[in-house]
């Protein structure tokens, strides 16, 4: 008779598809996206939370491109919308036109009214297009001459920006930053990656990289996998973490403003689905680790003395899980 292996577990929520589609998703964009694996996984992670991603690098980087592939591996539909200096809050929104056959007016829904939005170089555009996404990103809705319009599930923001000390460029205000559940800072290739992508694009000649992608997931299955994650199982410690973490944000002396509760919310909702990706139904310590600075790196502002010493939001990230005990 077979010894049972202690180590093994059962989920008493089945996650195979789940991990199976996530895997699928990895697969179709690594026919295209050499490295940037964390980058894709953070992405996937922020679909399935139902999140908004804030992807911040220097042109060239492909930030744009991983986007679009990520948003075709979803049979959604999708739109992209680049940020200009000139850029109107209609031209984002929608906006009323007189109906000249019986003088009524009548909405056009703008480019927003879509599954997966890509929002080029978001911070090129000044405070008050910005602005216009303040209630589509927290209530999936837009309100218009009284009416509400409500955004169709899945919707989900992916903007990219560069960073902030680059000319022409309108810096994003807190309570904007605090709508995107991550944060990603995307840096160059290192020498092995930048030779793999020079091979890959020498070989791939004409063909499009769009057209290496295809569809793996579709809306029933996204909402399927959401209600899983929603579902996964969280113990007292972990919420108690969670929680100290965000609170030593409020009182480090090297933050003049730490985390909200949104930022305790949304770092539970990526923990459950780092959880859920790994094939799990319940959540650990590293879960939370791997959420703590996309989550955070965004919603903490460093003191001044701080800044000009080059310290780095991440930096006091690490900081503060290392003074905090880990639960067992």
């Amino acid at each position: 008779m077979q010894e049972e292996n202690p180590l093994e577990f059962n989920n008493r929520i089945p996650l195979e598809e789940l991990k199976t589609s996530v895997e699928a998703i990895k697969g179709e964009l690594a026919k295209v996206i050499i490295g940037q694996e964390e980058f894709i996984k953070l992405l996937i992670v922020g679909l399935l939370t139902d999140g908004h991603v804030l992807i911040e690098g220097v042109p060239g980087i492909a930030k744009t491109i991983t986007s679009k592939l990520f948003a075709k591996s979803i049979h959604t539909g999708f739109s992209r919308i680049q940020f200009t200096p000139d850029l109107m809050p209609s031209d984002v929104l929608g906006t009323s036109v007189l109906k000249t056959d019986n003088s009524d007016f009548e909405f056009k829904k703008g480019p927003i009214f879509s599954n997966i939005v890509l929002i080029d170089e978001i911070n090129r555009a000044p405070a008050k297009t910005q602005a216009a996404l303040f209630e589509v990103m927290e209530e999936k809705q837009i309100t218009m001459d009284g009416v509400e319009y409500k955004m169709p599930p899945p919707f989900m923001v992916i903007a990219t920006q560069n960073p902030i000390d680059q000319e022409g460029t309108y810096a994003l205000p807190e309570a904007q930053l605090d709508r995107f559940l991550f944060k990603l800072k995307i840096d160059y290739p290192n020498l092995e990656e930048e030779v793999r992508i020079l091979k890959s694009h020498h070989l791939r000649k004409s063909k499009s990289a769009m057209d290496e992608v295809k569809a793996v997931m579709d809306i029933e299955t996204l909402l399927k996998f959401r209600d899983q994650i929603h579902d996964i199982v969280v113990e007292d410690k972990i919420f108690d973490y969670v929680a100290e973490i965000v609170l030593q944000t409020r009182s480090h002396p090297h933050l003049i403003l730490g985390g909200s509760p949104r930022a305790s919310l949304s770092i539970l909702k990526a923990a459950k689905a780092f959880a859920a990706i790994q094939g799990r139904d319940f959540v650990t310590p590293e879960d939370v680790k791997s959420s703590l600075k996309p989550v955070l790196n965004h919603r903490i502002i460093l003191s001044p003395e701080k800044e000009m010493e080059g310290t780095t939001p991440e930096q006091v990230i690490d900081l503060i899980q290392n003074t905090i005990e880990i639960p067992r």
